[in-house]
């Protein structure tokens, strides 16, 4: 109802405040990407049930009808006045920006909106809702990215942000963009796997039916060609050696699961998967380390055995490579500590800040 955004309720149980997630509903907006914030934050679950997030809409306005680039309008119950009582502001795409997309500038009404803004809240973005985040100025001097076509018109209108037109989504820490549709529903997942960890993503992935996790720095278009449905696939030869990973596995080894020459097997993996199967291996045991070193005690030397690594020395390396950071430090930086709410400010520390940012180039 309008008016019930200025306070961050607190749980019966007598715990800290949620999260409260305020999500900017402006004229034009897409309701796909509208509905992602809801859909992800209100269905994160702590382990004993509790809602881990308070997700409201707001607009600009007083509280009324709100335009989307479909055939209907939304009735949005939260004016402005919402945004002063966020942890974190995300803004969905919108089509009708205005002076925003073409001079690079906010109106005065969004002006005074996001001046409402605590500070330390955390903002977020899904597609062309980073031009908002730009005009405000809060991209400067930061990386960024948008859907893969507009990025070009993006850099032009802000010249000052490093942008990424081949990632899904860019964590900076405190200011998170993403690119379109569905790449807003990998970074809503990414936070939530960063404030609680992985088994409370996963739960919400699962109620989603959608991946659970797909790395920032994955590319948003890949421009190959779809493997004819009535050629052989690699399907039995993945999931042969997803439950093996622990194992050596030679190529020959997974060839042999589709009864094929190493030579016939390659080409077809790299059709269907996009990279070989030496890279497709390492991705799995590098997601298979990180949910060891989220979800479980096992010491790092463990969890090379387990993963496939071998040594704690060779995942350390990979690590490293894939994601920037040791496995120490990874651990310490997604780890969940149960009962522990998402940061109220949404700024993590520098170690955290460190890894998040090194997804982008995962």
């Amino acid at each position: 109802m309008p008016g019930t955004a200025g306070t961050t309720p607190v749980s019966s149980a007598g715990q800290p405040p949620r999260h409260r997630v305020v999500v900017l509903a402006l004229d034009g907006v897409l309701p796909f990407e509208l509905g992602i914030p809801q859909r992800i934050f209100g269905r994160a679950r702590s382990p004993e049930g509790a809602p881990l997030y308070d997700v409201i809409t707001c607009s600009i306005r007083p509280p009324g009808p709100v335009r989307t680039d479909a055939d209907f309008d939304i009735l949005v119950e939260n004016g402005p006045e919402a945004l002063a009582t966020a942890d974190t502001v995300l803004i969905p795409a919108s089509y009708e920006l205005g002076p925003v997309y073409e001079e690079g500038r906010l109106t005065d009404e969004l002006a005074a909106a996001l001046g409402r803004l605590r500070p330390g809240v955390r903002l977020v973005s899904i597609c062309t809702g980073g031009y908002v985040l730009a005009a405000a100025g809060f991209l400067d001097g930061r990386p960024a990215s948008t859907h893969w076509s507009s990025a070009a018109h993006f850099q032009r209108t802000f010249p000052r942000i490093k942008v990424d037109a081949d990632v899904l989504f860019i964590d900076d820490g405190d200011v998170l963009t993403s690119a379109g549709v569905a790449a807003g529903i990998d970074l809503c997942l990414h936070i939530v796997r960063r404030d609680h960890g992985t088994a409370i993503a996963n739960d919400v992935a699962r109620r989603t039916v959608v991946p659970p996790h797909r790395d920032g720095g994955q590319a948003q278009y890949i421009q190959r060609p779809v493997p004819d449905a009535q050629l052989a696939t690699t399907t039995t030869a993945r999931a042969w050696a997803l439950a093996r990973l622990h194992e050596p596995i030679q190529l020959r080894d997974m060839a042999e699961q589709e009864s094929m020459s190493v030579r016939t097997f390659t080409r077809r993996f790299r059709e269907e998967a996009g990279i070989s199967p030496g890279q497709w291996l390492v991705q799995q045991r590098v997601e298979r380390a990180r949910h060891l070193l989220e979800a479980t005690d096992l010491s790092v030397d463990q969890i090379a055995r387990n993963s496939g690594f071998g040594t704690a020395q060779s995942m350390r390396q990979h690590l490293q490579a894939a994601l920037g950071v040791s496995p120490t430090v990874y651990r310490r930086t997604f780890r969940a500590v149960p009962g522990q709410r998402a940061p109220r400010t949404g700024s993590p520390t520098n170690t955290a800040t460190a890894a998040a940012t090194a997804f982008r180039t995962a």
